[in-house]
């Protein structure tokens, strides 16, 4: 009987201990299922940080970007392409810990409550399947979260990639902008190839790199910031661009590649080319306009400071041969390099850039041909030695005494000489009806010590009617006064006359015409 009773209390007792558990079973399982749910999302948010932030090896599925281009040598920005392969790696990392955690769980459970139970199978076996159960059902309500998890970062995602790419273009439209108003439309003047420049290359400023980035602007490189690969960061801006801080730059044309003047880009251009026969004295006039700009700025005028050290250096030679009132050497037949400076401060800088060219350029079609950067001026100086002149050996009054050494005239005559360099300029582009023409009157300095400089000179109008009538010029002023917008005529000497070691006071006149905007 004792046995009977044991078969038959013991089943109604295990059958009571069920009744009892089951009103708690849902409850048991939405337990699990929410815990396997806040599994998935740890292990999301475990993810995504693993991806976007961490970034060590267990994260990537996909290689980094790194710079792969010979041109190019930075790192993407976050936004135009690392954002989007971060989000495919993270849901191809998340699809795998969704499975692997979702098994584990699975996993355990049939193992302590089916395989190898502590208990007997009895008790384990229905716990066993309220936890399966419950982890059925978090599995599938963890799916749903987790694609919303991944719809918001992928609209985010799309937000700030948008906003990145729109931040990038104002930012470029705001520099371009910004060069318009310095009347940069065109580019940078290159001091070597004379070519315009968009945007010049720049090296990277770390002190052991020598990388060099041939478009810094806002863009799929960087927005404020480039990061070269050797970690550096570097402004895209030239606005970004301090004094002390500003980035060499380069020539973007892949037949040069020089370096440029640093304050390219950060302020308006100015091209002054010096047009003139071999021996006019082109070269000796423009170390005088230096020079005379130098003493302005010593006594309170406008700054001047050389924009590189080969302008520098040049500059520097030439000054102390005006000061020993000695003769410089003829101008190289080579192509010439511009003299550049910085004139002014604050908003008044200028970048100016003064060429002199040798004068056999300006009579061989195919050495004018090359001479680009005239394109970019508009004021030219064309410096007439009235030496150079046969009506100034015969008909003048009174006539140039053997004193005169006459080997120190050009042998050029100034009207080829003009003709032909307004026909090269011409032919490149440069807008000569709109461009203004000084024409210079040099060695007036040699000509005072001998009495041969008229009364009047000083003017321009008494200078014009000395060249027509003295010296009979008048198809020459006449071609001058057609092909230019304005023509202006000064008597200039390189040193002063009286023998003091200076500029003559003739120059400082024709400088501030030239440079007047």
């Amino acid at each position: 009987m004792a046995e009977i009773g044991r078969f038959v209390l013991l089943p109604v007792l295990y059958l009571f201990a069920l009744s009892v558990y089951l009103p708690f079973a849902p409850l048991i399982a939405a337990l699990r299922g929410l815990a396997l749910i806040m599994q998935v999302l740890i292990g999301y948010g475990r993810t995504l940080v693993g991806v976007v932030y961490r970034r060590t090896p267990e994260f990537r599925t996909l290689p980094p970007y790194r710079p792969q281009d010979e041109e190019v040598k930075a790192y993407r920005n976050y936004f135009f392409g690392p954002a989007s392969r971060d989000l495919r790696q993270l849901l191809t990392l998340e699809g795998r810990s969704y499975t692997s955690t979702a098994g584990d769980a699975f996993r355990a459970v049939t193992s302590r409550q089916f395989v190898a139970p502590a208990e007997h199978r009895a008790f384990t076996i229905p716990y066993g399947l309220t936890l399966y159960l419950g982890l059925c059902v978090g599995a599938a309500l963890a799916v749903p979260l987790v694609c919303l998890l991944f719809a918001l970062h992928g609209l985010v995602l799309l937000v700030l990639t948008g906003g990145a790419r729109l931040l990038a273009g104002t930012l470029r439209a705001v520099d371009r902008a910004v060069l318009w108003m310095k009347r940069l439309r065109t580019g940078m003047l290159c001091p070597h190839c004379f070519e315009r420049v968009p945007y010049p290359a720049y090296d990277c400023p770390g002190p052991a790199c020598r990388r060099r980035h041939a478009d810094i602007r806002p863009g799929t490189y960087g927005i404020f910031r480039r990061r070269c690969e050797c970690g550096q960061r570097m402004p895209t801006l030239l606005m970004l661009m301090g004094r002390n801080t500003r980035l060499q730059a380069y020539c973007v044309h892949a037949h040069c590649g020089k370096p440029m003047n640093t304050d390219a880009g950060h302020m308006p251009e100015v091209v002054i080319p010096l047009i003139g026969g071999q021996a006019a004295g082109k070269t000796q006039l423009m170390a005088a306009m230096l020079l005379s700009l130098e003493h302005a700025a010593a006594n309170g005028g406008p700054s001047i400071t050389l924009a590189d050290e080969e302008s520098d250096a040049n500059y520097q030679v030439l000054r102390e041969v005006l000061r020993m009132r000695g003769h410089t050497r003829a101008t190289q037949k080579t192509l010439p390099r511009a003299h550049s400076f910085v004139l002014g401060g604050g908003r008044s800088q200028r970048l100016v850039h003064l060429f002199d060219t040798a004068g056999e350029r300006f009579v061989d079609r195919e050495d004018t041909d090359a001479l680009r950067y005239a394109r970019a001026a508009r004021t030219f100086v064309f410096v007439l030695d009235p030496m150079a002149v046969k009506a100034f050996w015969t008909t003048m009054e009174p006539p140039p005494g053997p004193l005169l050494d006459r080997t120190l005239g050009s042998t050029v005559d100034p009207e080829e000489v003009f003709a032909r360099s307004v026909q090269a300029v011409a032919a490149m582009g440069a807008p000569l009806e709109r461009s203004r023409l000084a024409v210079a009157i040099s060695k007036t300095d040699l000509l005072a010590e001998h009495g041969l400089v008229p009364a009047g000179l000083d003017d321009s109008a008494g200078a014009r009617t000395w060249l027509r009538e003295a010296l009979g010029l008048h198809s020459l002023i006449q071609a001058m006064e057609l092909n230019f917008r304005e023509v202006h005529f000064f008597r200039t000497a390189a040193v002063a006359a009286d023998g003091h070691a200076g500029v003559d006071g003739s120059v400082t006149g024709f400088v501030d015409w030239c440079l007047r905007t």
